[in-house]
C-alpha cells in the first residue's frame, strides 16, 4: 500500500510570531528550541533563572537575546511574540500572573501539579484573557499523527484497544525539581499517554491506578505506575510504565499499540530508550486482508516524537492567535480534562484495591 498519503504534520502557520522562551532547562535544550529551528520560528529571547544556563542557550541556538530577569523578557517582548514557558508547574502560575493581558503563551506540561492548581492557572488565563495552550505534545509526534491519520481513514476498522507500555530505565537526576515533591510517575510523564488516550478515545468514565516507588528511587515520589481506563464493556486503554529497569537494552521497551477490527497499528517511542539521545521512532501496520495470513509494513516516518512533535502545540497556538483557525488541541480547557485524569489517577492509587474475599 502507499503510505505516501498518511498525515504526519502540522499545518504551520503562515504568519509566524517570534518567540520568547521562559527557562532554559534541558527540555528546552533537547527538544523545544531543536523544534522551532526545524520550524523556522524565531526565538527572540531567552530566560533563566541561572543566567549561565540561558547563556549557553543563546549562545548555541543563536538567540539574540538573553534578558536578565523576567520582567526584562516580558517589557522587552516583540510585538505579537507567544511566550514559552518551559517550567516546574509550581512555577507557572506566577509567571503566568505577570504575563500582558490577552497574550500568546504555550505553558510546559503539566498544567499545575494537582487539580486545585489546574483550576487556578485555567482562571487565572481567563481573567486575563490569555490565548493558552499546554505543551501536550506527544499528540503531534509524527508516529502518532500518522496512526490518527490511518485509524480516520478506518484502515485498521473500528478501534477498540489502546495500550501503551514503557519498560526503560529513565534519568530522573536530569530534573532535580522532581525529587521530593509529593507527586511525580503520572503528572509529569504519563500525563503524555493519558493525554493522548484521550485524543483518541475521549473522556474515560473512570480509572483504577496504582503509581509505586521504586526501591533504588526512594527520593522519588514513584516511577512506575500501571493504569487502566474505564470506557465501557468493548473499549480497552491501560498504560503501563516502568522507569527502573536498569538491566540493559535487550528487553527495554517504549511503544504505543492500537488495535482495530481490521488491523492493529504498533508505534515504538524512542526517545525513552537512552533519553534523551533516543532511538528513532518506528511505526508498523498490520491489516487483515481476508485470507491472506497477517503481515507487518512499516511506514517511514518523517522524524520523532523529540524533536519534532514540539513544532505541533506551537504552531497550532501561532495560527490560532492569527484567526487562521478556530481550534485550539491543547488549549488549557482540554488540558484541564486531561488533569482531571491524572487526578482520578491518584485517587485511586490512594484509596487503594478491592480486597480478595477469603
Amino acid at each position: 500500500m502507499n503510505w505516501q498519503n498518511v498525515v504526519q504534520k502540522v499545518i504551520e502557520p503562515r504568519a509566524i510570531r517570534p518567540i520568547v522562551s521562559i527557562g532554559a532547562g534541558s527540555i528546552v535544550r533537547d527538544a523545544h528550541l531543536p523544534a522551532y529551528r526545524l520550524a523556522g520560528f524565531p526565538v527572540a529571547a531567552v530566560y533563566d533563572r541561572v543566567e549561565e544556563r540561558a547563556v549557553a542557550l543563546a549562545r548555541h541556538f543563536g538567540i539574540p537575546k538573553v534578558a536578565q530577569s523576567l520582567a526584562e523578557a516580558i517589557d522587552t517582548a516583540p510585538a505579537r511574540a507567544v511566550f514559552d514557558l518551559a517550567l516546574p508547574a509550581s512555577e507557572t502560575p506566577g509567571v503566568l500572573a505577570e504575563l500582558p493581558d490577552h497574550s500568546a503563551v504555550l505553558i510546559q506540561k503539566p498544567m499545575g501539579e494537582n487539580l486545585e492548581q489546574a483550576c487556578a492557572i485555567r482562571r487565572l488565563c481567563a481573567r486575563k484573557g490569555l490565548l493558552a495552550a499546554v505543551n501536550f505534545q506527544l499528540r503531534f509526534a509524527p508516529a502518532m499523527m500518522a496512526s490518527r491519520s490511518l485509524v480516520d481513514r478506518g484502515v485498521i476498522g473500528e478501534l477498540h484497544d489502546v495500550e501503551v507500555r514503557v519498560t526503560c530505565d529513565m534519568p530522573w537526576q536530569q530534573w532535580s525539581f522532581l525529587f521530593g515533591i509529593p507527586r511525580m510517575e503520572i503528572v509529569y510523564h504519563s500525563i503524555h499517554y493519558i493525554d493522548l488516550v484521550r485524543s483518541f478515545f475521549g473522556e474515560p468514565e473512570g480509572v483504577y491506578c496504582k503509581t509505586v516507588k521504586h526501591p533504588k528511587q526512594m527520593n522519588l515520589a514513584s516511577t512506575r505506575t500501571a493504569i487502566a481506563l474505564d470506557y465501557g464493556e468493548v473499549r480497552r486503554a491501560n498504560v503501563t510504565t516502568n522507569h527502573g529497569h536498569e538491566f540493559g537494552p535487550t528487553h527495554q521497551e517504549s511503544y504505543v499499540k492500537f488495535e482495530g477490527t481490521r488491523g492493529a497499528i504498533k508505534a515504538r517511542i524512542g526517545v525513552n530508550l537512552d533519553y534523551p539521545r533516543g532511538l528513532p521512532d518506528t511505526l508498523d501496520v498490520c491489516r487483515l486482508l481476508g485470507t491472506v495470513p497477517p503481515s507487518w509494513e512499516s511506514i517511514p516516518l518523517v522524524g520523532d516524537w523529540f524533536p519534532h512533535a514540539f513544532v505541533g502545540p506551537m504552531a497550532s497556538l501561532m495560527r490560532r492567535a492569527d484567526g487562521e483557525t478556530n481550534e485550539l488541541p491543547t488549549s488549557v480547557e482540554d488540558a484541564y480534562k486531561t488533569m482531571a485524569v491524572v487526578e482520578a489517577c491518584y485517587r485511586s492509587s490512594a484509596h487503594g484495591a478491592m480486597h480478595v474475599p477469603e
